[in-house]
């Protein structure tokens, strides 16, 4: 699976295979943000763990199984904590919800031949998440009754499930705006189907959609790229900008409140052999001129792993962190 997986990035174009960074970590590693973390594919341990970095030290973490109990590889990839403290992630072959005392109150498999990628907690109460395949569905359920209360089916190219969505988020207004991996394009579209808004870019990872109007998008292979509603490219990041650290596929990357922008870096779709995954970059933190002011490089007490997905606590959400203490 894996195999393929990777043969099929590089007859995409996207896997560049180059040395890691010797770049000095910046910041203030761990105490720099309150942040939830999690990183497929760290195939070095029997599980893959979500962490709870909180005042630069973990509070709490989560293990799933590398494999189900099918012999099936499970994927952490979406993980996110609702205001209430729970959280809500992935695993390709499900999505969950957990409390911060471990009990799963709410769970999804994927059906055989579908994966699931994106899973996005609204309110207290509902999740939105998405179901690669042929036909790809988005969902909308009410987690306590679990009623599905909207429903649309999503367009995909003509590659595998494992390629087609990520980071799929339904935004304030009510639309779904999807990155669509295997058809170079982000798209927002209604609940009907209908697109309201695209903009063409290779391999999106990610998007999310910014207060000003604007969409962050992550991409194949490194490249952070900031569109206005016009499809108008006002902000980029790639390699060539932090020369002085190594990017390898830029998951998903966040806006912050003060202007920076603070993206995911996983290595080991690149570096293949695990040995050589410490010392690269993890999480990375860049001012709007592109300067670094956080590298995060944690491969030791605690090994966080792979960088997949990550979620800046804000005060809102600090509140449901004390269940953690």
């Amino acid at each position: 699976m894996l195999k393929n997986y990777l043969l099929a990035l590089m007859s995409f174009g996207f896997l560049n295979l180059s040395a890691q960074s010797s770049f000095v970590p910046a910041g203030k590693g761990l105490k720099q943000h309150d942040f939830l973390y999690t990183g497929e594919w760290d195939h070095r341990k029997p599980v893959q763990t979500i962490y709870l970095i909180k005042e630069g030290k973990v509070k709490w973490t989560y293990d799933i199984p590398f494999k189900d109990s099918t012999g099936t590889m499970e994927e952490l990839g979406d993980a996110l904590m609702r205001p209430n403290g729970n959280i809500v992630f992935c695993r390709k072959t499900g999505a969950s919800e957990v409390t911060p005392d471990k009990k799963i109150i709410w769970n999804v498999f994927a059906p055989k031949g579908t994966e699931i990628h994106s899973v996005q907690p609204i309110g207290n109460t509902k999740v939105m998440y998405v179901i690669n395949g042929n036909p790809a569905v988005c969902r909308l359920v009410d987690v306590r009754t679990g009623k599905v209360e909207k429903e649309v089916t999503l367009p995909t190219g003509k590659t595998s499930a494992h390629l087609q969505f990520r980071r799929v988020r339904m935004l304030e207004s009510g639309n779904v705006l999807a990155a669509h991996l295997d058809s170079n394009v982000v798209a927002e579209y209604d609940w009907n189907g209908k697109t309201v808004w695209s903009f063409k870019v290779n391999g999106p990872w990610s998007a999310s959609r910014l207060k000003n109007g604007n969409t962050l998008i992550s991409s194949y292979h490194n490249t952070i790229t900031e569109v206005n509603a016009k499809g108008e490219v006002v902000w980029t990041l790639n390699q060539s900008d932090v020369p002085q650290v190594k990017l390898f596929i830029t998951q998903a990357a966040e806006r912050l409140p003060n202007g920076n922008t603070m993206i995911a870096n996983w290595c080991p779709g690149d570096v293949k052999d695990p040995k050589d995954w410490v010392g690269t970059i993890q999480l990375l933190e860049v001012t709007a001129d592109k300067k670094v002011v956080w590298a995060l490089s944690e491969w030791s007490n605690p090994d966080l792993g792979p960088a997949s997905s990550f979620q800046l606590l804000d005060k809102k959400i600090l509140k449901a962190v004390k269940h953690y203490q």
